[in-house]
């Protein structure tokens, strides 16, 4: 078969989403490949089709246990054998494995870093053909990544002690320039072809709040989509199990996961997640990579992570299957404070010399300042997202919170070079709340006890609400006029652009919502609430009809719901209401093999829609 008969028999698909049917040819034609794919851009087809159209057997060095299985999982229901060597197999079922691979069995096996340089592996990798090596996750062998993994170094050490080397090729979502030219640099890809699709994703909305109750704000969420699946980020375990216990007694159908719940009981909440048992996931970042849940229609974040690349990532495991999700993040001035504590104390990378940890920390403090600098700006979100990773465009999407609210410029050049004047007249020795204090003429202990009361910018902008003067402060953090220090005392400072202002050069304009547009209505202007969206409503009473069958199906087969179908697909299959085998055969996401398995259940489930639907009455 070609690589387009394998698209559409195995995965159900009739064309290649951008850059996939690139990267595939690249692999074919025997060059090392790097692609650079968002979440939910079909990375895994781009190493998995070619793994089935070459003499020998893939290797796919993946970081999580959880990621092989879902992966491999997927591929032995479309009808491909594939394997998984991790900690998770029995001394035999591992080993077993390794025969069947030698049989031939398995043109596809994914095999955890630390494994590699096994004895026992290395014996199994002389004695088969390795045609390709496809490194998932692929920033993980990055230090300067978000999320770098010691043991990914082993994978140069593996592919230097084969025989002969094989085709290797790299993916990942997440990757500034830097960690783009790490993993070409370590991996010793040779003459690669590098590609990078983009990092939109235009089905996923973005917002910032700001709520005085961070869980009621989550609980009004819940609420007003029912029946969606999502997953609540938080930063520490107390929030994750105050978050879940909170959800539970309100009556919503909610499990956890962090580091601190034993490994069976985090596999069990893990499992409910999957499955469909639980609809609300809450749980710190030692969750997510690796799952492959189509359907989860949002993505909150309690507190704000401590930098972009760790947002885009856990937001990103929004809508994989293309249809609408919101990813919302819910500031407060406590979370800053709380990832400078989480950088000060890290304990990973101790490998690594004092003076390269050092650098490394000073990087953590800057992503951490430009995560903070997304929950300020008014701008575009998701251009200042696509920005960070080195992509430009607009600067409107009208997908977001600042795209769908009103703004007004407004001049702040007074406002601004006040606050410049306090920093500075004060010695550039206090933090924020002194310094807005200050120019807004509060008579509290601390402004006595620093004798702040007695500075020339002392009541300045004393008309001036503390709200906008915080914006304001925040903005001119943003445009570098004024800089906050990221040790155990936050201080402002004055940039030598913020010197410009004292000097009378140049004036400062910035975009301000319009105070009718301040209620939380704003937030919900023109956007999709669940995935049926879009559909009649008879068609959603059919798109429900077929969850239920998915369902049920899933648990008869001890499977994923979307392993099935996903919801994208049975959205596809609702609209087109297929009568016969040609017809279901159209819908994205069917196959030949999956539609052998589940066809004839979901045509005979439409059949019987067709039938309840005549018998409704029609009203003029």
């Amino acid at each position: 078969m070609d690589k387009q008969e394998i698209l559409k028999r195995y995965f159900g698909y009739d064309q290649f989403r951008s850059g996939q049917e690139t990267l595939i040819d690249s692999i074919l034609s025997g060059r090392d490949t790097l692609g650079i794919m968002p979440t939910g851009a079909g990375k895994s087809l781009c190493f998995q089709i070619p793994a089935l159209m070459m003499d020998g057997i893939t290797l796919v060095i993946s970081p999580l246990i959880s990621l092989m299985k879902d992966q491999v999982g997927a591929l032995n229901q479309a009808g491909i054998h594939a394997a998984f060597l991790n900690s998770s197999l029995t001394v035999s079922q591992y080993y077993k494995a390794l025969e069947y691979a030698r049989a031939g069995r398995y043109p596809i096996i994914y095999v955890a870093p630390e494994r590699l340089l096994a004895e026992e592996f290395l014996d199994f990798a002389d004695q088969v053909k390795i045609s390709m090596v496809a490194v998932d996750e692929a920033h993980c062998i990055s230090q300067w990544g978000q999320d770098f993994r010691p043991s990914y170094l082993k994978i140069v050490d593996f592919i230097e002690r084969l025989r002969e080397r094989p085709v290797v090729s790299a993916f990942t979502a997440t990757a500034t320039s830097q960690v783009r030219d790490d993993i070409v640099r370590i991996l010793g890809l040779r003459e690669p072809t590098v590609m990078t699709t983009g990092f939109d994703r235009p089905n996923l909305y973005f917002g910032v709040l700001s709520p005085k109750d961070k869980y009621g704000a989550v609980k009004n969420y819940v609420d007003t989509h029912p029946g969606d699946s999502g997953i609540i980020y938080c930063l520490t375990r107390k929030q994750v199990e105050d978050v879940c216990e909170k959800l539970r007694a309100d009556g919503i159908s909610a499990t956890r996961y962090h580091a601190g719940l034993s490994d069976g009981e985090r596999k069990n909440n893990q499992d409910d997640f999957i499955y469909d048992r639980a609809r609300i996931m809450v749980a710190t970042n030692a969750f997510g990579m690796g799952i492959d849940k189509s359907n989860v229609r949002f993505v909150l974040h309690y507190s704000m992570p401590k930098n972009m690349e760790s947002y885009y990532q856990e937001a990103g495991r929004a809508g994989r299957d293309g249809e609408p999700a919101e990813c919302i993040l819910l500031y407060g001035g406590q979370d800053v404070i709380t990832n400078q504590l989480f950088i000060e104390n890290n304990q990973d990378n101790q490998e690594l010399d004092p003076a390269t940890r050092a650098i490394v920390m000073e990087r953590d403090r800057e992503r951490l300042r430009k995560m903070t600098f997304y929950c300020f700006t008014n701008e575009c979100l998701r251009d200042y997202i696509l920005r960070y990773f080195g992509e430009y465009g607009g600067n409107y999407c009208g997908n977001c919170s600042n795209c769908l609210t009103q703004f007004e410029t407004v001049d702040v050049t007074e406002m601004a070079r006040a606050m410049a004047g306090c920093v500075e007249s004060s010695g550039q020795r206090y933090g924020v709340n002194v310094i807005l204090d200050t120019v807004h003429g509060a008579n509290t202990a601390k402004i006595r006890q620093y004798r702040m009361d007695g500075n020339p910018y002392y009541g300045r902008l004393a008309k001036t609400p503390t709200f906008r003067l915080r914006q304001v402060m925040n903005e001119l953090q943003i445009r570098g006029y004024l800089a906050v220090t990221v040790d155990e005392y936050a201080v402002v400072k004055l940039t030598e652009l913020g010197k410009t202002l004292l000097n009378g050069e140049g004036s400062v304009e910035m975009k301000l919502a319009k105070e009718a547009e301040r209620q939380p209505k704003a937030e919900k202007k023109g956007r999709k609430k669940t995935a049926a969206a879009g559909l009649s409503q008879a068609d959603e009473s059919l798109f429900e009809r077929l969850r239920a069958l998915r369902m049920e199906i899933a648990r008869e087969e001890k499977v994923p719901p979307y392993i099935v179908f996903s919801d994208k697909t049975l959205l596809h299959m609702s609209a087109v209401k297929p009568a016969d085998r040609e017809e279901m055969l159209s819908v994205t996401g069917v196959g030949e093999f999956k539609f052998s398995r589940y066809g004839e259940r979901f045509l005979a489930e439409i059949g019987k829609w067709r039938i309840d639907a005549a018998k409704e009455p029609v009203y003029d």
